[in-house]
């Protein structure tokens, strides 16, 4: 035990030391809240796997596969199966919009200022998305160490919000990559197979279990097309998925690099349920299939490779805890707080300080609302609901608008709005009148959503034609608020245009450089 809490104890030293050097890296809002758009294939892939695959995945996979056998996997292939969709089919125009949130996408597509309503289902999906990944802490630390609840809560928890607050994206992005090589290590290249090897190979969980567990449907085909409804569609539009989507250096590595997260996604699951179906045949009759992760640890890890395989699942409920607390923060930042001092009168935008300020003003939303998410963690105890709820929303209140904009040029900002309003409100109801876990909610939200978005947008005026010129431009890549675009080299304000280029962000005569380095000048020495 000393051992497994000595290789603990580093690896949450570890991701302390990362965060500190993520700060030194974040020096601009870009840097704080999109890791300055730089990341390559490798990086971008691992940290959106390290993203979509949290304690749910793991603690919770392996549970479901311990009831369920190999059907349980379904939960992640669904996970798996939503970021490919993604990077397959959207993930080149998002890359181009150069943005912070989803809200101001929604701006760019529609015209003037949908934010309040987008950004408060957002905001509520992001804070919900935190609160089961800090309470997932407890189900480790207090199942392994006996620590207390409380306890176990607040130590994950406050790593967490210490290391986001530090560095922003960067510092989630480099524990992301650690935490991702130790979650391949620990879970996919270790437990798996030793798993499988404890309970007598494949042959000897035959020769153990019903022959349900080897049934690819046994969880139930309405369970897995809800699956698919809720988290493959909700991979879509989040929020904490789209920033991952805007820290690629270009869409070139935004889908190659998330083809290979989904690919990962895959196997992960695979293995989750695999373990979880051995921990079947080793413990039979649990009370809470949750326990069978930390169960099949002790039982099966030499001492060492017991805290490594920890380290591990706490790696992935600390990705999934950290990008949804940046992401939640992001949106605070850029959609609500602007709208916030217009009511106060005062001017939305940053005064002053410029990029210092911003970051250090970003700093403050991440520590508070970890701070925040710690309280909520500490007073609640329905992870499901939580996270249910926070996805039934999201899809019902937002895929239609979102997609709908992506692919529907005749929608309209007025169906946008009333689609979003709808589609919440239905499944809030519906979740009060059949409960927190009925299928039911998000079918309703999303039928109603869809209804309302078209028949409102064929009854209003067609979206201005400027503003959809301003959105093609966008996709195309032509306009990059900051700085080179996916497909235009870096160039400086004071050179001269390429003999024969027609770039209109372009100067068309030399003018005096100015005393230091741009910004553009400073992105493509980093690079």
């Amino acid at each position: 035990m000393t051992v497994d809490l000595a290789v603990i104890a580093a690896y949450l030293l570890g991701m302390v030391a990362l965060g500190w050097w993520g700060m030194r890296r974040a020096t601009s809002k870009s840097d704080y809240l999109v890791a300055g758009r730089r990341l390559g294939p490798l990086m971008y892939a691992g940290t959106m796997a390290a993203v979509v695959l949290g304690g749910a995945s793991t603690v919770g996979g392996i549970g479901l596969g311990y009831t369920y056998g190999v059907s349980g996997a379904w939960l992640v292939v669904a996970i798996g199966v939503g970021i490919l969709a993604l990077h397959l089919f959207f993930a080149k125009r998002i890359s181009r919009l150069r943005v912070f949130t989803v809200s101001e996408m929604l701006d760019l597509r529609y015209g003037g200022n949908s934010r309040v309503v987008s950004g408060l289902v957002m905001w509520g999906y992001t804070f919900m998305l935190t609160v089961p990944s800090t309470l997932a802490f407890s189900t480790i630390f207090s199942g392994l160490f006996e620590l207390p609840r409380a306890v176990a809560v607040i130590l994950g928890g406050s790593i967490v919000v210490l290391y986001s607050t530090m560095g922003g994206m960067w510092s989630v992005t480099m524990t992301d990559m650690a935490q991702f090589a130790i979650k391949t290590i620990g879970l996919v290249l270790i437990l798996t197979p030793v798993a499988i090897w404890s309970a007598g190979g494949f042959s000897g969980m035959r020769e153990s279990l019903d022959p349900s567990y080897f049934s690819p449907t046994a969880i139930g085909g309405e369970t897995i097309l809800t699956y698919f409804v809720i988290y493959s569609l909700g991979l879509l539009i989040g929020q904490d998925i789209w920033q991952r989507v805007f820290t690629g250096r270009d869409d070139r590595v935004a889908r190659v690099g998330g083809i290979g997260a989904g690919v990962y996604c895959l196997v992960y699951g695979v293995c989750g349920a695999l373990i979880g179906t051995a921990a079947a045949v080793l413990f039979p009759n649990l009370a809470n299939p949750d326990d069978a992760f930390t169960l099949m640890v002790d039982a099966t890890l030499p001492v060492g490779l017991a805290g490594l395989v920890i380290a591990a699942a706490l790696s992935a409920v600390m990705s999934t805890a950290s990008g949804a607390l940046i992401a939640c923060s992001t949106v605070t930042s850029t959609d609500l707080w602007p709208q916030v001092r217009r009511l106060f009168g005062r001017d939305g935008a940053s005064h002053g300080g410029g990029d210092r300020d911003e970051v250090a003003s970003n700093r403050v939303f991440t520590l508070v609302l970890g701070a925040a998410t710690i309280g909520v963690a500490l007073a609640v105890d329905d992870v499901v609901a939580a996270l249910t709820l926070a996805y039934n929303v999201l899809v019902g209140g937002l895929l239609v608008a979102i997609l709908g904009g992506l692919v529907w040029k005749r929608g309209t900002r007025a169906g946008a709005l009333a689609s979003m309003l709808t589609g919440s409100v239905a499944v809030i109801v519906t979740m009060a009148l059949t409960g927190m876990l009925a299928n039911e909610p998000i079918y309703v939200g999303l039928g109603t959503a869809l209804v309302v978005y078209v028949a409102v947008s064929l009854l209003t005026p067609p979206t201005d034609p400027a503003v959809l010129a301003a959105w093609q431009s966008r996709l195309r890549g032509d306009d990059a608020p900051e700085g080179p675009g996916p497909h235009r080299p870096p160039w400086t304000p004071w050179t001269r245009p390429r003999p024969g280029t027609t770039d209109p962000h372009r100067p068309t005569a030399p003018i005096a450089a100015p005393t230091g380095r741009t910004d553009d000048e400073k992105d493509r020495n980093t690079r």
